[in-house]
């Protein structure tokens, strides 16, 4: 789940570039197909999905990368508009890593990394060997949802127009920076639509929940296996919703609430931030940081530098680093326990007078390329969070918003706090916010204590309003639980998606 920190958001999880897909014959020479199974309920016919050798896949700083051998890509065509399924069609980009252990093969286990707006081809090509234990018995799989990337992503202008919009600064909180964030909002909201109007009213994740049982029909499997992250858990919800019959081992990572507003996301969020950057600057002074010797004078350090930024920002390269795109950096280090102490050395490089590892902090989270082009996270975000809700905030709620936030975190609260929706150029619909998966196989919750991007008390909302779900609790820091590296959480949810054991009730695992 991205957390907006000026009109724009920052990604969770694994970071991703640009890769490219080719759709001519099968590279293994094995079945180019899934076969037709189809259950009742499901989105509609069968397609058919060629696979290739991937070809263009890049590195998370958009160099190129030399692909897996045992990498293939695949598109697979959809309706654009359900509602006229014999219509306009929409490429989705998809990858397959085929099973390679001896055991017996359980089908496809599809993810989703989480955004909304992360590239699923991108990312899966680079967590090979962080899901291998998974890849032993299934086919992994991913995909770009409709919005993103390869699949129709949403663009918004050039890359010289995202970098003035990843740029605002959200500091001082006063009347002449809000307005500049909303004056940046509308103009990027504008590019959207001029640029991918077409697409903007069909990327929401109802129809990307019906996509998905599009693939599990191609795919040849009876039922969808599934593991979602993040923004990943609320498309498995509203998957699990649609289709309960048709769900089988379902895992929910990071789980976000789909039933909150904007303001208690804003909320929500700006509190987890602060306290992820609390622990942060705890864990750094217990360690001898650089940046203070207590944690008073360290944060003091950084709100001093940040606040320094919004006037005299610094240059690296061509380029200025202003205060917006260091608390995003702040912010993209503060996903994981492990990127911590890069962010102490990028922090203290700052104070130095040299932006660098802070710039490729806030880079790699935009999803700026070292051409200056930009992946279309940044772009797929909004769309498809505006699309899920009918919420467009007016100024009054706005302003009650962005109050509360700065008061839970002046560096995380921010002026123009849930602003993002307001301006967008095609309503929303609350559809996606409606979950209940009765009938559905048992599906597991994985909730981290320590999550910024999405708090702790989501976890045991999505479980109740799922009804069939069973939490399982880490104590640890991080957003998403099976990548922070603790065998406890890893070993529950293989024993899970391989052999079908449920974790116990109130299960949980140590940091």
């Amino acid at each position: 789940m991205r957390r907006e920190l000026t009109t724009v958001a920052v990604t969770a999880g694994l970071t991703i570039s640009l890769a490219a897909c080719g759709t001519s014959t099968d590279a293994s020479g094995g079945p180019t197909s899934g076969g037709s199974a189809s259950a009742p309920g499901d989105a509609g016919a069968t397609g058919k999905i060629t696979w290739a050798a991937c070809t263009d896949l890049t590195m998370p700083d958009g160099q190129p990368a030399t692909p897996d051998a045992s990498l293939q890509c695949g598109k697979l065509a959809v309706p654009l508009d359900y509602a006229k399924p014999d219509g306009e069609t929409i490429d989705l980009a998809l990858i397959r890593i085929p099973a390679k252990g001896p055991g017996e093969r359980l089908g496809s286990l599809l993810f989703n990394f989480g955004g909304p707006g992360a590239s699923g081809v991108d990312t899966m090509a680079r967590a090979v060997k962080a899901f291998g234990a998974l890849n032993a018995r299934y086919d992994l799989i991913s995909f770009d949802p409709r919005g993103v990337q390869r699949s129709r992503g949403v663009v918004c202008g050039t890359g010289k127009d995202m970098d003035a919009y990843v740029s605002l600064n959200t500091l001082p909180s006063n009347e002449e920076t809000r307005a500049k964030v909303q004056a940046g909002t509308e103009q990027f909201t504008r590019l959207c639509d001029k640029d991918s109007g077409p697409v903007l009213p069909y990327v929401g994740t109802v129809n990307a929940a019906q996509d998905m049982d599009r693939m599990r029909a191609a795919l040849g499997d009876a039922k969808l296996n599934y593991f979602g992250m993040s923004y990943g858990t609320q498309l498995g919800a509203v998957y699990a919703t649609k289709f309960p019959k048709n769900v089988g081992r379902m895992v929910l990572d990071a789980p976000l609430d789909p039933s909150v507003t904007l303001e208690q996301r804003t909320l929500a969020q700006s509190r987890g931030f602060q306290q992820a950057y609390e622990s942060f600057l705890k864990d750094c002074v217990s360690q001898g940081c650089e940046l203070g010797g207590s944690v008073e004078a360290a944060n003091q350090k950084v709100e001093s530098f940040l606040n320094k930024m919004v006037v005299s920002p610094l240059q690296v390269g061509d380029r200025p680093l202003t205060q917006g795109l260091a608390s995003t950096a702040v912010a993209a280090a503060l996903y994981s326990k492990l990127s911590w102490p890069f962010l102490e050395s990028a922090l203290s490089s700052g104070l130095k007078g040299d932006g660098g590892a802070l710039m490729y902090l806030a880079d790699t989270y935009t999803g700026r390329r070292p051409d200056g082009s930009y992946t279309t996270e940044m772009s797929s975000f909004p769309a498809i969070t505006c699309v899920d809700t009918a919420e467009r905030p007016g100024r009054e709620e706005l302003a009650r918003t962005e109050k509360a936030a700065l008061k839970i975190s002046p560096l995380f609260g921010s002026a123009g706090a849930g602003t993002f929706c307001t301006p967008w150029p095609v309503p929303g619909s609350n559809e996606a916010r409606k979950i209940n998966a009765t009938g559905s196989g048992p599906i597991v919750v994985v909730a981290g204590k320590g999550d910024p991007a999405t708090p702790y008390q989501w976890g045991p909302k999505l479980t109740e309003q799922l009804k069939t779900a069973t939490l399982l609790t880490y104590e640890g820091e991080g957003h998403g639980a099976y990548l922070s590296g603790s065998k406890c959480i890893q070993g529950a949810v293989n024993a899970y998606l391989i052999d079908g054991k449920v974790p116990d009730k109130d299960a949980s695992c140590p940091a």
